[in-house]
């Protein structure tokens, strides 16, 4: 035989040997013994069970009914007698069935009186309002935003009387007028 094959025999013997002795002696003893005792020790203990979840009721939302109330915290409110001109307005509102004009749209300050018309016995005057458009208007109309009738119309001058609050739950009549632009 060929001594080459004869020595590489001989190392892989000595490797195979040397890895059985290595498992052999991992395997060796129980060393795990006392850690298998205690599992077994707690699976032959009777399980216990688990309580199901208590029902819950569904929840009620409080609903306030004070909102539209006076708050606790906050003083009374003291209403003060009305003024003479309060209770000379008695009664005075804003038309209920008042169907708006287009000159309601803009405030009395934004209008400006620019001329005047007359044909036979009708007189007409003439607003620009604030986008430049000219408007005729006679008396009885509307403008403004505070329900403003126009009350009379002169060369030079448009009488209107507003309604407007008085701040205590009332109403008011103002009178207003709109001079004819240029004479300021």
């Amino acid at each position: 035989m060929n001594p080459g094959i004869q020595t590489s025999r001989d190392s892989k013997l000595v490797v195979l040997v040397t890895v059985l002795l290595t498992i052999a002696g991992c395997t060796g003893g129980d060393e795990y013994a006392d850690i298998r005792a205690f599992m077994q020790e707690v699976e032959a203990k009777p399980r216990g069970s688990i309580a199901p979840l208590p029902e819950f009721e569904p929840y009620q939302p409080f609903t306030y009914g004070a909102a539209n109330m006076r708050s606790p915290f906050e003083p009374p409110i003291i209403v003060p007698p009305k003024s003479d001109e309060q209770r000379k307005n008695i009664g005075v509102k804003p038309p209920k069935d008042h169907v708006k004009q287009y000159l309601e749209r803009f405030s009395l300050a934004s209008l400006s009186m620019v001329g005047t018309l007359q044909q036979d016995n009708d007189t007409w005057a003439l607003i620009e309002d604030n986008t430049g458009g000219v408007h005729r208007v006679q008396v009885g109309d509307y403008m403004g935003a505070q329900w403003g009738q126009i009350e009379s119309i002169d060369d030079a001058r448009i009488d209107i009387t507003e309604i407007v609050a008085d701040g205590a739950g009332g109403w008011l009549r103002r009178p207003r007028t709109i001079e004819l632009k240029g004479l300021d």
